[in-house]
């Protein structure tokens, strides 16, 4: 017999993908204009015109058998250094190109690191709501997922909810911040909070509990006055998982990294956990073409002005046909509590008006829906009817 886990896995797509993959062949049935999909985080605007401009000088500057040859396991040192580097200006630290990891997008970087980090049944508490995915990549690394819910109507972590779930096999708290589905960023307050309860407890049980910060999203904010805290300026034993997909428009190309803090006393075999780790998974030596991309754009964001057009023109106008909204400070998505209990049922009625939005059931939060709103502003404006639609055949 084949590994029944995974058989699963592979017979079941994930909700957001299930609910893509039907918007593919709605499209195909009655035309794309008429199909009104939120489902996919998938970003709408282009990548900035540099990523372009140095691919073109990259593939014409440099030995083809180079450039599309093998680096370093963990990445080219130099492309490394760059990166840390950048951190360091950035966010006053000290790190070297020996605490990078390169990786193929977030995805890896989360999946080398809970391989790295879990024993069998080590507890991994996130925040709710939460990527469904988190809960995939912890069971496959024989870790044992704990959500726990945010506060509800702000969604910002609750610190006693936290503190209640860590128990002496809590091995790693994973935070998301700007969230995926809720958009809100963590602020400082909470961020200091939580670590100090993270030492408070490691003390108590004498283990180790580390913190590992996903980033793909860090870059979206839409108010420069909003702080994104960096975990490693608050906790030693902080794992930073990063990825350029959203930041740079480049979700197909697969390429981010894992940062170890090096001020953990265990950093070497941190390190040495996260390279074990990527090696027995097969995620060594990430793209190369995009690893010496990166080192030449790694400043650089798309324009995220239509992101924030979307989300005050989706907000508004929702707010005014009685949805519940909480604004969200980065991402792009809303997360929008649905008129009846079952946000599974919600969903499957907007389908009626053609308006695909994802179910909050398997992001940890029961009652809510995510729309992705890395979309046209066109598209949302045809769509706002159907979501006054909706709304009316709820009697709100």
């Amino acid at each position: 017999m084949i590994n029944d886990t995974n058989v699963r896995l592979g017979k079941t797509r994930s909700v957001i993908r299930e609910l893509f993959e039907y918007g593919k062949r709605r499209k195909a049935e009655i035309g794309e204009e008429n199909v009104y999909d939120f489902s996919l985080g998938n970003p709408s605007v282009p990548a900035p015109p540099e990523v372009a401009e140095e691919l073109h000088n990259i593939i014409n500057a440099t030995d083809p058998v180079l450039l599309h040859g093998y680096t370093s396991a963990p990445g080219d040192p130099r492309v490394r250094q760059i990166i840390a580097n950048y951190i360091n200006r950035r966010f006053s630290l000290s790190l070297d190109g020996d605490c990078l990891y390169l990786t193929c997008g977030a995805a890896a970087s989360l999946t080398i690191t809970f391989n790295a980090l879990l024993n069998a049944g080590d507890e991994v508490i996130s925040i709710a709501p939460h990527f469904p995915e988190y809960k995939v990549f912890v069971n496959h690394a024989g870790g044992v997922f704990v959500p726990v819910r945010a506060k509800e109507n702000t969604f910002m972590m609750d610190i006693n909810a936290i503190s209640s779930a860590i128990t002496p096999r809590t091995k790693a708290v994973i935070i998301n911040s700007p969230n995926n589905p809720s958009g809100v960023v963590y602020p400082e307050s909470d961020i200091i909070g939580l670590c100090r309860l993270l030492e408070e407890k490691s003390a108590a049980f004498g283990t180790e509990i580390y913190l590992v910060s996903d980033e793909p999203y860090r870059e979206l904010v839409f108010d420069k006055s909003i702080k994104v805290p960096y975990v490693m300026n608050y906790y030693a034993r902080s794992i930073v998982c990063y990825s350029y997909s959203k930041s740079l428009s480049l979700p197909g190309e697969r390429i981010g990294y894992i940062a170890v803090n090096p001020a953990m006393r265990e950093f070497a075999d941190v390190y040495a956990g996260i390279c074990g780790a990527g090696r027995a998974l097969g995620f060594v030596c990430a793209p190369n073409l995009f690893q010496q991309l990166i080192a030449k754009v790694y400043d650089k964001t798309s324009d995220i002005s239509i992101y924030k057009r979307n989300r005050d023109m989706l907000c508004k106008a929702l707010t005014e046909m009685g949805y519940q909204v909480v604004p969200p400070d980065g991402a792009f998505y809303l997360f929008v509590k649905s008129p009846e209990s079952d946000a599974v049922a919600f969903a499957e009625r907007a389908k009626k008006f053609e308006l695909l939005l994802v179910a909050g059931d398997d992001f940890g939060c029961p009652g809510y829906v995510r729309i992705s709103y890395c979309v046209s502003p066109e598209m949302i404006k045809r769509a706002l009817p159907a979501f006054g639609a909706l709304a009316q055949s709820y009697g709100i």
